[in-house]
């Protein structure tokens, strides 16, 4: 590390601010990762103070942070989400919004809209109702998701539809993006189910697609399905698994796997700084709290942090360590490899299963170590 902070804030600059508003959802979705709680009748969700939100931002300017990202728990819970909306928007913030679509009124999606650069992503399981609404675990969700849908785009917004595959819903691929069409989506983005909290339970019960399949349907979507449409589409998956055309698209949403750890920060529903919403979960992820600490000084001088900047990618470990795409893709989810193996330089478990079952594709590992 520098000795010259200033120098260092230019090397890792703060580029987003992850907000993980509240601690809840109004759905119980099957996979969730974070699995918050639904609110109770008649109190509300921990939600984060719209004066410390206030606060972090105006300490993150000047750490070089251009933009915000709400997440959650559902963000749109917030019970003062309008005020935090008005607090962006006052600071010209780029502003991303992953909600389940369920809340975007007309009138907050406006809200929304004003914003600089506004980007929203709906998860929307299922082109059916009815597998939506199970996955979800709750029967209307899907009817609302298409209306907030319907308000996003009638605001101006290209919304980015997400769909988590599965078991259940994996025949229904392109049925998903022929709906999106017709809502009047951006582009569309299919996630893999992540062994972590409630989707670990799903890995265990046999509810999660193969490994081999999963490939499968990745060089299908980035090739022929894609092909049949004019919406973009993002398979995420590790970028050895896509063609070197593919791994750095212009579509909102596209481009490699990493999340860009070096450069985002956390920050939950009780105003704790964590390297994401792992922290709700892994309390050794949280590294202190904006009502105590100063941005600045978490940015800097967290140990966890620093070994992380040190440590990318050079120290990971297993099919990661030699992979010729470690520099783009930087161990695909630290978090998700320390959730599961308490170690921060364990391979991703995608690409570790795909290697011991011979499906890593050669041209992407280091001269030597093809077919070891």
């Amino acid at each position: 590390m520098t000795d010259d902070p200033v120098d260092e804030i230019i090397r890792y600059p703060l580029r987003q601010l992850y907000f993980y508003l509240t601690d809840a959802c109004n759905l119980s979705c099957r996979h969730c990762w974070i699995e918050p709680s639904r609110p109770r009748a008649g109190s509300g969700p921990t939600a984060l103070d719209p004066d410390l939100f206030a606060a972090i931002l105006d300490q993150a300017e000047a750490l070089g942070t251009k933009g915000v990202k709400l997440t959650g728990g559902e963000p749109l819970l917030h019970p003062r989400i309008d005020e935090l909306l008005a607090a962006i928007r006052r600071r010209r913030l780029s502003l991303t919004v992953e909600t389940n679509g369920t809340l975007c009124s007309g009138a907050l999606v406006e809200k929304m809209a004003a914003c600089e650069n506004a980007f929203v992503a709906v998860s929307l399981d299922a082109a059916a109702a009815e597998t939506h609404d199970w996955i979800r675990g709750k029967e209307g969700s899907f009817a609302s998701a298409v209306t907030g849908i319907g308000n996003l785009v009638a605001a101006g917004l290209k919304p980015q539809i997400i769909m988590t595959l599965m078991k259940r819903n994996r025949e229904q691929i392109e049925a998903l993006v022929r709906l999106a069409e017709s809502l009047g989506a951006g582009s569309v983005k299919f996630n893999i189910l992540q062994p972590t909290a409630r989707g670990e339970r799903m890995h265990a019960a046999g509810e999660t697609i193969a490994i081999d399949e999963l490939i499968a349907l990745g060089a299908w979507v980035d090739g022929e399905l894609s092909a049949a449409t004019a919406l973009p589409l993002y398979f995420h998956q590790p970028p050895s698994f896509r063609r070197l055309g593919r791994l750095f698209g212009a579509a909102p949403g596209d481009g490699c796997h990493s999340c860009g750890v070096l450069g985002i920060l956390g920050v939950l529903a009780d105003g704790s700084y964590a390297l994401c919403g792992i922290g709700e979960t892994v309390p050794e992820m949280i590294f202190g709290h904006a009502g105590r600490t100063a941005l600045r000084e978490i940015w800097l001088n967290s140990p966890v942090l620093n070994e992380i900047r040190s440590g990318l990618p050079g120290r990971l470990r297993g099919i990661c360590a030699e992979c010729l795409l470690k520099h783009v893709c930087m161990g695909s989810c630290l978090a998700q490899n320390y959730y599961r193996r308490r170690d921060l330089w364990a391979p991703f478990w995608y690409c570790e299963e795909a290697h011991l079952r011979g499906l890593f594709p050669n041209t992407r590992l280091r001269p030597g170590e093809a077919g070891s």
